[in-house]
């Protein structure tokens, strides 16, 4: 692993890096070099842009550091050479394991996507943003760890939407904070719960009930997610269900605390994510693999 690498992930103590952790070498340090390809994207358009004049040239500066990206990428392919450090540990990665060009610039749209849209009025639409932040990033991953069916393709696009679903929905504070509002409006008008009240974290009637249907949907998603599992490939996708599991015991833990969403941070403890990653794996190894994805449901 390079040092690039080793300090992005070094300071990830989330459930990806429990996830990975129970790799053999030669997967987990691929998969780093993905994560750390991932967040720095993902840091150009959520860091703030204290230091720049106006809004509008800290936009400019993000939008000019994600071309560079793109120029990292296509040096990844062949078109040139990587400069960045991340870069440089990703180039051997996509090669060796037959990742298409395709994803990662997809995971640079969907970041762009920050830059550009600040709400969505569809569920649709905002599936087109979850799939490029979330879903190819699990279709790069089972290109890493292995896979056989085509059926697993479409396991690993709906576990992306139903780990990004979590995600909008644990996060909705801080994103409000950022201007950002990703729950569609549809949605909020559905229920009476204004845009207003969102960016005041106001907790309302009509919140609870607009964040129950929502939960429903994440999990739906989960449950989606587990039907198309196929159990044979447990062996390999193991790391897929843990991400899975600790996140459906997110999302678990949002709703019991009846939506409060706004006054902290709603996680899931180091340990409890441990034993989570042990329970999967031990099931993918020696327990019946046909049970291993009730742990999304």
């Amino acid at each position: 692993m390079t040092t690039a690498v080793h300090r992005v992930v070094s300071k990830s103590r989330t459930s990806f890096y429990y996830a990975m952790s129970v790799l053999p070498r030669e997967q987990r340090e691929a998969m780093h070099a993905v994560y750390a390809f991932c967040r720095a994207v993902d840091d150009i358009v959520d860091e703030p842009f204290d230091s720049a004049p106006s809004l509008a040239q800290g936009e400019a500066a993000a939008r000019e550091r994600l071309q560079r990206w793109r120029r990292e990428v296509a040096a990844c392919y062949g078109e040139g050479i990587p400069t960045d450090p991340i870069a440089q540990a990703l180039a051997p990665v996509v090669q060796r394991c037959a990742i298409p060009r395709r994803y990662l610039d997809e995971l640079i749209n969907g970041m762009e996507m920050d830059l550009e849209q600040h709400r969505y009025r569809t569920f649709e639409e905002l599936s087109v943003y979850c799939w490029r932040v979330a879903s190819v990033v699990g279709l790069m991953a089972i290109r890493i760890f292995g896979f056989k069916h085509a059926q697993t393709e479409q396991f690993a696009e709906r576990l992306g939407l139903a780990l990004q679903l979590t995600n909008i929905l644990r996060d909705l504070g801080p994103d409000a904070e950022r201007g950002r509002v990703y729950l569609p409006s549809e949605d909020l008008e559905r229920f009476g719960y204004r845009e207003e009240e969102l960016l005041q974290h106001r907790r309302t009637p009509a919140f609870e009930a607009l964040m129950r249907f929502e939960c429903d949907r994440a999990r739906d998603q989960f449950a989606q997610a587990a039907t198309l599992f196929m159990s044979e490939e447990g062996r390999t996708l193991y790391p897929a269900l843990i991400m899975g599991a600790i996140y459906r015991r997110i999302l678990g833990r949002i709703e019991q605390s009846h939506y409060d969403v706004f006054a902290k941070r709603i996680a899931v403890p180091r340990c409890e994510q441990v034993a989570l990653a042990m329970r999967v794996l031990w099931r993918s190894r020696w327990g019946r693999r046909e049970r291993l994805a009730e742990c999304l449901r």
